[in-house]
């Protein structure tokens, strides 16, 4: 074997999701679990929760200002935005997966990451990497929390969407033979 052929196979067991892409229904779903709204508005209604925009990017962490609210969002803007951030969670589980997963947990995974972020995912990941897949799904559907701010501070409420949510990502990890099965495929 050249070194090249070799250097490739060993980044292949390394990163066995390397050339894994998020399905394209995957992204579809994605895309509709995220609301897309062409302006800025507050997460969690009137008042209450983060200034996000387009399909669920968080602008910054606590409310919109008023001005940030009037601010409207093209098309373009939105669909670059949700690209850039679909490959930013595919390379995330690239660096930091080092097990095979299934298709479906692959576009489970990108999910979550997209929400909850590479460092919010991290101990999703290192459970995966355990081969404790289920260990990992009941890790993911414990981020159904969010912080809210209150007149004496703040306190984390339960998203009703997160829940939907969190057992749909989790789903594909909390099979039987789930590693097995991601494995084999």
């Amino acid at each position: 074997m050249s070194h090249h052929a070799k250097a490739s196979a060993d980044a292949a067991v390394s990163r066995p999701t390397a050339a894994m892409r998020m399905s394209p229904d995957a992204k579809v779903r994605l895309r509709t679990t995220e609301r897309t709204v062409f302006k800025y508005y507050n997460d969690m209604g009137k008042d209450k929760g983060h200034c996000t925009w387009g399909p669920g990017i968080l602008a910054h962490r606590g409310v919109c200002t008023p001005e940030e609210l009037a601010r409207p969002v093209s098309a373009a803007q939105v669909n670059a935005e949700f690209d850039r951030r679909v490959n930013e969670a595919e390379a995330a589980i690239h660096r930091n997966i080092h097990v095979a997963l299934n298709q479906a947990q692959f576009d489970a995974l990108v999910s979550f990451t997209y929400n909850a972020g590479a460092d919010g995912s991290a101990d999703t990941y290192a459970l995966i990497n355990r081969n404790d897949f289920k260990g990992a799904g009941a890790n993911m559907k414990k981020f159904s929390k969010v912080r809210v701010k209150t007149k004496t501070g703040e306190k984390k409420v339960v998203a009703p969407g997160l829940v939907k949510r969190r057992a749909l990502e989790s789903a594909p990890f909390m099979k039987p033979n789930a590693n097995a099965t991601a494995a084999s495929s």
